[in-house]
């Protein structure tokens, strides 16, 4: 989640130290091996790096990501062919990924950032740079950390589309894999305050898995509320999208779900170790 699977990121890994003394050594310290390797990486791969860097970091602040519109709009780059190459580039070079809204209602597609290393430089390296050199180990229960850590794990699940559909079952069933949210002005629900699906499968069988993905230390547990903000999300999707399919909702946990009251309205479950299953 940090360095992306990446071989030479890896092979800087000491085995003397325990994994925080790792990052710290790598990234935090001062002149460490990979403190500057976000510039470097960049600069590297495209001219005008600074354009390329500043769509990145725009869509970065953005958890859902954006539209080719809302990057326009706030970089201040025109909408013309310059803006689709450098998309382009980066969505090729793995730096973003490209993502449909559900049932096509929105003509452009959703842009997220999709490169492990650079979530986690501008999270926490950019602005940290030699302030604390045990800044990694200094933040192990930290919100910031936490965070982090959801919105990488769903990048992580993204990267493993086939073998969550493999754990499913649905391998053989034609399947499109999109995203789906809505704003609270948007929606005829009263009071409403929008609502996000991290993740649906669309399937030909007419079921569509509506996915919430949730890292966490221990088995997740679904409480009273969290029960009732599923419920919302479901209505907000239905009315939204005047969706007819069977709705299956999926828990994509690290190690899987705390058997409560609150269990039942999971209808099928994804958990770390199914991501890896094929290595």
């Amino acid at each position: 989640m940090i360095m992306g699977g990446i071989p030479f990121y890896l092979s800087l890994l000491d085995p003397k130290y325990d994994f925080n003394v790792n990052i710290d050594r790598l990234f935090f310290k001062l002149k460490g091996e990979l403190w500057n390797e976000f510039n470097h990486l960049y600069q590297t791969l495209f001219s005008n790096s600074e354009k390329y860097i500043q769509i990145v970091e725009t869509i970065e602040k953005k958890k859902s990501g954006l539209t080719r519109t809302e990057i326009s709009d706030k970089t201040g780059i025109a909408t013309n062919g310059k803006l689709t190459k450098m998309l382009n580039d980066l969505v090729d070079s793995g730096f973003l990924r490209k993502y449909p809204f559900y049932d096509k209602k929105k003509k452009e597609t959703i842009y997220q950032v999709s490169d492990y290393y650079t979530l986690f430089y501008l999270r926490f390296i950019k602005d940290n740079y030699g302030k604390d050199e045990h800044a990694w180990s200094n933040m192990n229960d930290n919100p910031k950390r936490r965070a982090w850590a959801g919105l990488t794990f769903e990048q992580l699940c993204k990267d493993h589309i086939n073998e969550i559909k493999q754990k499913l079952g649905i391998s053989g069933v034609l399947s499109e894999t999109s995203t789906w949210y809505i704003k609270g002005s948007q929606s005829d629900m009263e009071d409403s305050k929008g609502a996000q699906i991290d993740m649906v499968i669309d399937r030909r069988d007419h079921v569509v898995n509506l996915c919430e993905i949730k890292f966490s230390v221990n088995e997740f547990e679904i409480d009273k509320n969290y029960d009732m903000a599923i419920r919302n999300k479901i209505d907000a999707f239905n009315r939204d999208t005047n969706c007819r399919k069977t709705i299956q909702v999926t828990m994509i946990t690290t190690y899987g779900i705390k058997n409560n009251k609150y269990r039942g309205i999971v209808g099928k479950e994804v958990v770390l170790d199914d991501l890896f299953h094929s290595i």
